[in-house]
């Protein structure tokens, strides 16, 4: 299991996984239809259906992966939660557009399954809108409803739903990109707070929707900001070139002194003037109680499967990787030889620096 939950396999070669918390939910449906009905069988419905509904999401999801696969957007995994399913993109798109596509992909999803289920019920004749909901009807009815809801939820206009990106992508068509973000994410706050007014009235479920729009429009204002700073840097700008080298045969414990006495908390593993990894801080962590740390040597825990930059990449591609690797510190080398390496603080240290000299240039 990792942090996003149980894998349970492959769609159109994407893995897919289920957060833990998922399967409370269609627990919650089958209890639900217990405590009314008291009957085995609506309990079994109940919670197909529900397992159908996230069938649908996770069509939906795919549909936004899909689209991006024509952009030559990879995604890393899709994760199904009780509050929905999220596609996770290795990199958000460059052209408004384009975003507007892969939003809007999702969505028609769900309208093209409404479609086939409509067309379904009325060619068997069972297609009646008299005294139906999500919660009464059969059960293709109430799931072609829930595809309806599920595409009208979808698009309305607040961070981090698709209509939210929608808005985004529409505004980005004439405005800077930074600025389109922040109308669209208070556009998504002002929405939170009225699905939290309407939570404490009637529904408690949306107080859940509210904090997770809140949260997801405040990350995608902070994550557009920061594209818009690092636009055209390059890791060359933002690099340590200041820093400690270890050998592989260092001892862990020398390293932990060094460590409590400097500021520097990774460093490259250097053997004949060539990386061969990154001892990050994890690994030393994990080391000190489980190790002889006078015996154990670099090259038992560092790692080897470091990310390796030129000096010309951009910031942007490079902060994107360092987050997939789930890596902090990355190496900035050419023609084999090492450079410099780029951390959180130096990217910060540059960004403080350059927003310095910009207000004393003013």
């Amino acid at each position: 299991m990792q942090i996003g939950g149980w894998r349970i396999g492959k769609l159109a070669g994407i893995d897919l996984y289920i957060h833990p918390t998922f399967w409370l939910l269609v627990l919650w449906f089958g209890l639900q239809a217990w405590l009314i009905e008291k009957s085995v069988s609506s309990v079994v419905e109940n919670m197909l259906f529900i397992l159908a509904v996230f069938g649908c999401v996770t069509l939906h999801e795919l549909g936004h992966a899909l689209a991006a696969r024509q952009y030559n957007i990879q995604t890393k995994d899709i994760v199904l939660m009780p509050i929905g399913g999220v596609a996770r993109l290795e990199r958000m798109p460059t052209k408004p557009l384009q975003e507007l596509w892969i939003a809007l992909a999702g969505p028609l999803v769900n309208l093209f399954i409404a479609g086939v289920l409509f067309t379904y019920l009325l060619f068997t004749h069972a297609l009646s809108m008299t005294g139906v909901s999500i919660e009464v009807g059969s059960f293709a009815m109430r799931l072609m409803l829930t595809n309806l809801f599920l595409m009208a939820f979808n698009l309305l206009p607040a961070f981090p739903m698709d209509g939210g990106r929608v808005t985004r992508a529409l505004l980005a068509t004439r405005l800077e990109y930074a600025q389109a973000t922040q109308i669209a994410a208070t556009l998504g706050r002002a929405m939170a707070i009225l699905f939290g007014i309407v939570g404490i009235m009637t529904n408690p479920f949306l107080l859940l929707i509210a904090f997770f729009v809140w949260t997801g429009a405040g990350q995608e204002a902070r994550s557009a900001l920061l594209r818009s700073a690092i636009a055209g840097v390059t890791v060359s700008q933002a690099m340590l070139t200041q820093f400690q080298v270890l050998s592989p045969t260092d001892p862990v414990a020398w390293v932990l002194n060094q460590v409590s006495t400097g500021y520097q908390q990774e460093f490259p593993v250097l053997e004949e003037g060539q990386v061969v990894g990154i001892l990050t801080q994890d690994s030393l962590v994990n080391a000190a109680p489980n190790a002889t740390l006078e015996v154990t040597t670099v090259a038992n825990i560092m790692r080897r499967d470091f990310l390796a930059f030129s000096p010309d990449t951009t910031l942007e591609e490079a902060i994107a990787k360092m987050q997939a690797a789930q890596l902090y510190t990355a190496i900035v080398e050419e023609n084999g030889r090492l450079l410099g390496l780029l951390t959180p603080e130096s990217i910060n240290s540059y960004l403080m620096y350059r927003d310095s000299m910009t207000q004393r240039a003013k």
